[in-house]
Formats: C-alpha cells, sequence, structure tokens
C-alpha cells in the first residue's frame, strides 16, 4: 500500500480527510501511483497533471524520504520506503509571490 498525501486544496475537491492509500499494479512509479490515484478520485484528473502533456502542473512538487522528485522522469521506480508504505509520497502545492 503506498501512501499519499495531498495538499488541503486537493483533499478538498476529492472529499478526501487525511492520507490517502493505494493499491499499485505493477511496478511503483510516479506515472503508475497517479494514474491509480486519478481512476480512484476523478475530480483530481488534470488538476495535478496536465490533460495532454501529462506533465506535472508548475505549482505542485513531489517529494518522499526528503527528497525532491518533482523533476524525476514519470517511469523513475518509487524509493522502496514509499512503495512499502514506510514513508508517503508527498504532493506538495508551491507557493509563490512576495
Amino acid at each position: 500500500m503506498i501512501r499519499v498525501v495531498l495538499p488541503p486544496h486537493l483533499r478538498t475537491l476529492a472529499h478526501i480527510n487525511g492520507e490517502v492509500d493505494l493499491k499499485i499494479k505493477g511496478e511503483a512509479t510516479q506515472r503508475s501511483l497517479l494514474d491509480a490515484l486519478e481512476a480512484s478520485y476523478p475530480a483530481l484528473s488534470g488538476t495535478i497533471r496536465d490533460h495532454v502533456t501529462q506533465k506535472r502542473r508548475a505549482f505542485l512538487r513531489f517529494y518522499a524520504c526528503q527528497e525532491d522528485l518533482s523533476n524525476d522522469s514519470p517511469d523513475t521506480p518509487l524509493p522502496k520506503a514509499v512503495q512499502t508504505g514506510d514513508e508517503p509520497f508527498l504532493v506538495i502545492a508551491a507557493v509563490a509571490g512576495g
């Protein structure tokens, strides 16, 4: 089971309280995780990744095991601690402005 933590605005949109637990079939990658998340919560479709390009939205970042995974290939396997559920996969809303 993979644990996913979403920012408050996405939890509200998908009517989620707390963490999401996802079961991934096959290799656990950012792509397979986000595919499973969007399949389980269709309201999130297009909010984390662009509908057409499937690229991460600019004001969201991905973290796990104290590492920024935002610019990793979507097909890179997730860290083992995330795959085992020991550490969550974090979707963080970036803050901009001045």
